[in-house]
């Protein structure tokens, strides 16, 4: 009698289990909804706001996109000029590769400093372009027929000689145009708001750019704006795209402000490998208000540091 109680209870406790594995199994199962990371410039705003001095930060506007710009007064007797500030894409303008030590140092030299924090990159900028290019779906099936038949004729052409069809390594992209085009154009939007806001200060503008923001930097002055400099300093200026890292060399020559071009012996290879072509450029187009500087060691020791302001201060002292 007890077995039979005891296999009673088992079958039932076994019947209730399986019902309620049923009802969870039979429950929907929802994906967790994504959110979107906190993009990179609104922590950097946010931390440069509550860590600088109260006395140096200045809120600015860029059309709908605010950032924030870090201004120091002149600490000599007579101001010199008015030196705006850019690092390189996803930096800070504090950052130890003599940026904030010129944002810093330059002061007691006779120069006010404003250094900026720079836009967000969108790496999925060639992915919207693309998207929104054909909507229209007649013009989308057309479209596949005619890159059926590129690739078709192509791949008759590589059968037919592949020589003809290899490409050298040179050619290979690190970052597409359609994302440096869009960092560009946010850049420019900021700086010239920061251009604007620096005239209240003085008439007298330097612009002091790192990297690649310093690249894209200099195509907008090779098409000559209206925005007028006093002269343009480049700190390791490059382009992360080898077509236009070339062109770059070709522009160095071709901007209307005097330029001062500063490299570090570790630099990126791309630069290393420029440096002897951008010369070259600037002695066919006789640009004589070019030089160039190669610093040696790292970026961010202080003798560097102290080499740096040194190298800019003696070039803007023989403009003005």
């Amino acid at each position: 009698m007890c077995s039979a109680t005891s296999l009673l209870q088992r079958l039932r406790a076994g019947l209730i289990t399986c019902i309620m594995s049923m009802c969870i199994t039979s429950q929907p199962i929802y994906a967790a909804e994504h959110i979107a990371p906190t993009p990179w410039s609104s922590i950097v705003s946010s931390d440069l706001s509550r860590l600088m001095p109260k006395s140096e930060v200045r809120q600015l506007i860029a059309g709908e996109t605010e950032f924030v710009s870090l201004h120091r007064e002149y600490m000599s007797a007579e101001q010199r000029a008015v030196v705006l500030i850019i690092p390189d894409w996803q930096n800070l303008p504090t950052n130890n590769a003599g940026v904030n030590f010129l944002r810093t140092h330059l002061n007691d030299l006779g120069y006010t400093t404003i250094a900026m924090t720079v836009p967000d990159i969108n790496w999925q900028a060639s992915n919207e372009d693309t998207q929104t290019e054909n909507t229209d779906p007649a013009t989308e099936n057309s479209q596949q027929t005619i890159d059926t038949n590129e690739t078709n004729s192509s791949a008759k052409q590589t059968a037919q000689d592949p020589e003809t069809t290899a490409k050298h390594v040179d050619t290979i992209e690190y970052v597409s145009d359609d994302i440096i085009d869009d960092y560009k154009e946010n850049l420019i939007a900021r700086f010239e708001v920061l251009y604007q806001t620096a005239l209240n200060d003085g008439d007298k503008i330097v612009l002091v750019a790192q990297g690649a923001s310093a690249g894209v930097l200099i195509e907008h002055y090779a098409s000559f704006p209206n925005d007028d400099l006093e002269a343009f300093v480049s700190l390791s200026s490059y382009l992360p795209n080898n077509e236009r890292n070339q062109q770059l060399n070709t522009l160095v020559s071709t901007i209307s402000p005097p330029l001062l071009d500063i490299f570090y012996s570790n630099d990126n290879p791309d630069l290393l490998l420029s440096v002897a072509n951008r010369k070259r450029w600037v002695k066919r187009h006789s640009k004589y208000d070019y030089r160039q500087r190669q610093l040696f060691g790292l970026r961010s020791e202080p003798a560097q540091h102290a080499r740096l302001t040194k190298e800019i201060d003696g070039f803007l002292r023989r403009l003005f």
